[in-house]
């Protein structure tokens, strides 16, 4: 998940240590994992996050948006094994 802070998450800034600890709280609620990383640039952070269905996932970022402190995009991504055998499988014919 790439994030920026929106205007309001960053007049808020001091309250950003807890709205983080809430997120990790959620995605472990979720049977997941998380590691952020701030970052420079056109984002000013990264999330990983492992172990969560996409579901679930949607969910979260959807309560996290309603908060109005960030904006995110997201990306799906697979280990390489993981990816390998995604490539590797038979794939059904379309007509």
């Amino acid at each position: 998940m790439l994030g920026n802070w929106t205007d309001q998450g960053i007049r808020a800034i001091q309250d950003a240590p807890e709205r983080i600890k809430t997120t990790h709280d959620m995605i472990k609620k979720a049977g997941g994992k998380m590691q952020l990383y701030f970052t420079m640039g056109e984002y000013d952070f990264v999330i990983v996050v492992d172990g969560v269905k996409d579901e679930d996932m949607v969910a979260i970022l959807l309560c996290l948006g309603s908060m109005g402190n960030i904006r995110t995009k997201t990306l799906k991504a697979w280990a390489e094994e993981e990816g390998t055998k995604l490539l590797t499988a038979p794939h059904p014919k379309f007509p």
